[in-house]
Order: structure tokens, then sequence, then C-alpha cells
């Protein structure tokens, strides 16, 4: 069966380069910095910078070119070039981009660059991107293969899933509030260090009482323990900012460390000048950093 032709990506790498511009317009003509050495698409690649131009004829210019550093076989890439701007924003103005088959030769001695000579007038740089010196350019480096083999997307959160659904093979149950759980001793122990150290793996143990957790939340979180993701905001039947809260905490108390990061996101999802106080305590209770500081900001902005 035929089906139409398309690209497909197959790697890809976005890094910054940071450049100390006043310093580097002392050096020559034709003398370059060097990004360092990155893979993608099973591929190494790095950056040439040359601040006065590659050429005599483009030293008024900025001249970047993507250089290939692997003995592989041929590829297609993508790569694309824009800089930040002053607001510390990324800046669209002076985007450059280019796809380009590498046809990889034996001969290594000739290399194997692409790029722009005349990328941008380095008054233009000075003026619009300089700042305290320096210039920071954004690059990205996409891989492209037409004739790869689609390999589908994990689907073990799936799965293990399935297994939380059915009772078949649980050995351990949690009792919370009068509501019970039936769970796998090896999945918790293996998502949660706290689980791991307590002694629900004795055969004397098989059932668990839980206090300081609602039913709602503890259902929540061993879902996400078997699956890595919270159901759908659709099919909780709770999202509102205390459950978060409580899953929150939940996720501090067993040390688990993604879902704390993932509550954190929910929760400042719902920052309103209403809800930023309580939040904020949660944040600081709970040693989310990254909350704590947007919800500071928060209240400096409002």
């Amino acid at each position: 069966m035929n089906r139409p032709a398309e690209n497909i990506s197959v790697g890809s790498c976005v890094f910054q380069f940071k450049v100390d511009y006043e310093r580097s317009k002392q050096i020559p003509v034709g003398m370059a910095f060097y990004s360092d050495i990155v893979s993608a698409g099973g591929h190494l690649w790095r950056v040439k910078f040359f601040p006065r131009g590659e050429l005599e004829a483009d030293q008024e210019y900025v001249s970047i070119f993507l250089e290939h550093m692997s003995k592989s076989r041929s590829v297609e890439v993508m790569f694309e070039v824009f800089m930040m701007g002053r607001d510390s924003k990324p800046c669209m103005a002076h985007r450059r981009r280019f796809v380009q088959t590498l046809e990889i030769m034996e001969d290594k001695d000739s290399s194997d660059c692409w790029g722009w000579g005349q990328f941008i007038q380095g008054t233009i740089l000075e003026k619009g991107y300089l700042t305290e010196g320096h210039v920071t350019f954004v690059f990205s480096i996409m891989i492209i293969d037409d004739n790869c083999v689609l390999v589908p997307p994990s689907d073990i959160g799936t799965h293990l899933g399935r297994l939380l659904d059915h009772a078949d093979g649980t050995d351990v149950s949690f009792i919370v509030d009068h509501e019970t759980f039936h769970a796998h001793r090896a999945v918790l122990a293996a998502r949660s260090p706290v689980f791991r150290a307590e002694p629900m793996s004795e055969a004397t143990m098989p059932s668990i009482t839980l206090h300081d957790i609602t039913p709602a939340t503890f259902k929540v979180m061993l879902r996400f323990i078997y699956t890595d993701e919270l159901p759908l905001e659709d099919e909780l039947e709770d999202s509102s900012t205390e459950m978060f809260q409580n899953l929150l905490a939940g996720a501090d108390r067993y040390s688990l460390d993604r879902l704390k990061i993932v509550c954190a996101q929910k929760l400042w999802d719902k920052v309103s000048v209403d809800t930023v106080a309580t939040i904020l305590a949660w944040a600081e209770i709970y040693n989310c950093q990254e909350l704590k500081n947007r919800c500071i900001d928060f209240f400096v902005v409002e």
C-alpha cells in the first residue's frame, strides 16, 4: 500500500550561543569562534561564528556556518538561526533558515559547511541586539529523513493503567477514609522511595491505613504512579485549586517529584488576585521554588 510522501523529523537540537561581541570585534577577518559540538539525529554538528566575516568581502557582516562533524551517511538537515532581542525575547526580524541535503563524502579533508557569509551587518547587530557587550544567538538543527521507520510512542502507561484497573495480581491494599484501593508493591516501590522504605512488603501487612489524605486525592495520585499522567480535566472528579493543593501535599509526602512539578503548573494556571496568597503559602510549605517565584512576581505586577 502506497502512502503520500512526507518528511519526518528524526532528531533535533536547539541551543543558545552567547558572544562577547565587544571583544570579538578585535579579532581579524576570517577568524572564527566555535560552538560546542552537539548531537542531532545521530550526527555531530557545530556552528562556526565569524564576528568580522569569513572573507574580506564580508568584513562588515557577521558570518555563520553549520559544520557537519560526523563521518556518516547522507542526511537532510534544516538549520535555523535567530537572535535574542534586548528584552531577552526571541526576535525574528533577522531569522534565517536553510534546508540542505548533505552528501557525505569519503574525503573529509574538505569541510562540510553551509550557512551565510553575510548573515547580518555588524552595525545593525550592535544597534538592535547588543546587550551589555554581548549578543545571543539561538541555533536550531533539525534532521529530516523521509525513509525512516515510524516508531509509535510509548504506551507503557496505558498498560500499567489497565493493570491498576484490575485486581488481578495485586498484593497490597490501602484504606483511606473507609475506601479501599488495591495496588502492586513492586510498582509502588519502583516509583516512590517512600513506599519502597515502608514495610508494606511484609506478608503481615497486606493492608495499610493512610491518614491525612482524601480518597479522591489518593485515587489520582495512585493513577499517576502507574501512568505518569494526570487524568484529563474532564475526567477529573475535582479539578479545583484545593484538589491540586492536596495532590501537591501527597506528592511531597511520597517523593513524587514529577507530580509535584505538574501540580505546581496546575496551580500556577489557577493563580488570580484571590488565590495567589494561598498558592504562595503552599509553594513555600512544599518547597516549590519556581511556583513561589512566580507568585511573588505576580504580587509585584498586580
